[in-house]
């Protein structure tokens, strides 16, 4: 492995992760399984690339083809399910990989029997989602169609709730149409998996869990909606920081950052820190954000740059180069902070930081 000599990193807690695995196997009854959801590598995290961590699961979710073929890449072996249906180009790179895909389309169905490949599958339901599945009413004819091609072998079948989080009386009708879908997949077909629990829903529907759930945000310890925390003691796996790397002393009336949109209102002391939008700091943040140096929030003036934004430090004591700086430490600024400024949720800020910025795994 590389050794890090960048200043800017995303600290990630594998013991903090662990611990969330732990508080989460508390709603589950002891046969269901736990499928973590490790896309887009693994919301940010770089977990998805750790054979030690997840070789502890039978099979891991990711969304896109090419996430479980990079999870071949690294060694890992179990069962590997694609939570999205894939597209007809992909069907020779599922195969090869032994990739289980979700399927729900009559035209990827036909494409695999002209192609006569095995794959194996898990029958995505539409109850209520609006994106992707079968619908109720199209599930015996979709069934059908999968009976005549003997090269598609169903192992699961799943649905995706949208409002677990807030809207529980639609949530209980989506779990009533998956039931009714269930009895009629499970007439079909010997069924190693059945699904339709991700984050909120294991809090807050336990009783629907079957024999597998997918945890995502929860397992890196951060809220999947707002209260989630007050029912699953979470530890956040992720700080973003960096270093501060130049200091200078300016006059009242001088401008900070491409278009002059801070002047000083005093002489001040003034910190660069080389982190910008490249790496997945948000240039909304400019002139409103706040991090946090020597446990002391710091503001951030002028426009975030590409790969670096500046700071007002006149008023912290003994500041000096080489200081940490912390866009997040999960105490005095939380990733849902940082999220609520730039007004959007955590699963995006966290999700989106560059692959430009080093992981470095602490225990």
């Amino acid at each position: 492995m590389d050794i890090i000599t960048r200043p800017t990193v995303l600290e990630v807690n594998l013991d903090n992760f662990k611990y969330n695995i732990e508080q989460i196997k508390k709603f589950l009854n002891r046969d269901t399984k736990i499928m973590p959801v490790i896309k887009a590598n693994g919301y940010g995290t770089y977990i998805n690339t750790r054979l030690d961590i997840i070789n502890d699961f039978d099979i891991v979710a990711v969304a896109i083809v090419d996430e479980g073929a990079d999870l071949r890449k690294i060694g890992y072996k179990k069962d590997i399910f694609i939570l999205n249906p894939p597209s007809t180009t992909e069907i020779e790179k599922i195969e090869t990989n032994n990739l289980i895909i979700g399927i729900c389309s009559n035209e990827f169905l036909e494409e695999v029997k002209n192609r006569n490949v095995k794959i194996r599958v898990h029958v995505e339901i539409e109850t209520g989602m609006g994106r992707t599945g079968v619908e109720l009413k199209k599930l015996d004819e979709f069934i059908k169609k999968i009976k005549e091609n003997p090269n598609i072998k169903v192992e699961g079948v799943y649905t995706h709730l949208s409002s677990a989080d807030e809207d529980f009386e639609y949530t209980k009708e989506q779990l009533e149409k998956f039931d009714k879908a269930v009895e009629k997949v499970k007439k079909e077909f010997n069924i190693k998996y059945i699904h339709c629990l991700a984050s909120n829903g294991i809090i807050n529907f336990s009783k629907s869990q079957y024999n597998l759930v997918r945890p995502g945000i929860i397992m890196y310890g951060y809220e999947s909606g707002k209260g989630i925390k007050e029912k699953i003691d979470l530890k956040p796996t992720c700080k973003l920081k960096s270093k501060i790397v130049f200091i200078k002393e300016v006059e009242k009336g001088i401008s900070i950052s491409y278009g002059r949109r801070f002047i000083t209102k005093r002489k001040s002391k003034i910190a660069t820190v080389p982190i910008g939008y490249a790496d997945g700091l948000r240039r909304v943040l400019s002139n409103v954000g706040e991090v946090i140096i020597n446990n002391k929030k710091m503001p951030i003036i002028g426009s975030i740059c590409m790969d670096s934004f500046m700071l007002d430090v006149t008023d912290l004591e003994n500041v000096k180069i080489g200081d940490d700086v912390y866009i997040w430490d999960n105490e005095n600024i939380t990733l849902e902070e940082v999220a609520n400024r730039c007004d959007t949720i955590n699963y995006e800020i966290l999700s989106t930081i560059l692959p430009r910025v080093p992981r470095k795994f602490i225990n």
